[in-house]
């Protein structure tokens, strides 16, 4: 992910910043019921920022055009919910590439689509299906933080192969490519990342519990978090 500057052909940069434009704007709406609706909040909306921004800038080199690194969007979907990820996602790519060169303006829409909706999606999904299961919260956390890294790099490889298909083999002959390419990278990133969230849940349920139980997170009354079985309820 962070497909490079100038990277991708326009017709593709373009159809990818209007495939993203409609859940930016739908994050925008969520985003701001929520601040409305629960101004304290905002502490807990700005470290699920800054955790995204942090780990997507641990630039690994993989392959021309773009990168390997955590994503850490799956903290901030399981808090949030994907459609608020949409947008602290795209403030993150959108300082990285004015700020660090990571990224890019012209691949903007293509980053955001991958890393801050499609990822944030794959993770909150998985960890509903989890909890909707009766699997324990910090497993559920782990896999979602792990589906979210990983299927960022999974839509990444689908735009490098349509953006560049291979003379021979076409577009699934290139996806085989930056798909392997980016695994050797990836998969110990996405199994590190989903670590280090159940590591930043566990010390939230000690200092946020209220505020982890008003957003469905946690049980009223729920005592051991990392083993209780009994499902939340997901807010839409």
């Amino acid at each position: 992910m962070h497909i490079a500057e100038g990277y991708l052909p326009p017709v593709h940069a373009a159809a990818w910043g209007v495939a993203s434009a409609p859940f930016v704007v739908h994050g925008v709406r969520a985003l701001t019921r929520e601040v409305r609706s629960n101004p304290e909040s905002t502490l807990l909306l700005g470290a699920s920022g800054a955790f995204t921004f942090v780990l997507s800038a641990l630039k690994i080199p993989s392959v021309t055009g773009s990168c390997s690194h955590p994503t850490g969007t799956g903290l901030g979907a399981i808090l949030f919910r994907p459609p608020v990820m949409a947008v602290l996602g795209t403030i993150t790519l959108l300082f990285q590439a004015l700020l660090l060169a990571h990224g890019g303006l012209t691949t903007l829409g293509a980053n955001v689509f991958s890393m801050a909706v499609v990822g944030p999606w794959a993770g909150y999904g998985t960890y509903w299906l989890l909890r909707r299961s009766g699997v324990p919260l910090m497993v559920s956390v782990f896999f979602g933080a792990f589906v979210a890294d990983l299927s960022t790099y999974c839509v990444t490889s689908v735009q490098l192969a349509l953006a560049f298909p291979d003379p021979g083999s076409g577009v699934l002959g290139a996806l085989a490519k930056f798909g392997g390419i980016f695994a050797v990278t990836q998969l110990p990133l996405a199994v590190s990342e989903g670590l280090l969230t159940v590591l930043v849940m566990r010390l939230l349920t000690q200092s946020s519990k209220g505020e982890l139980t008003r957003l469905g997170i946690l049980l009223p009354g729920a005592r051991t978090p990392g083993t209780e079985t009994k499902t939340a309820e997901a807010s839409a």
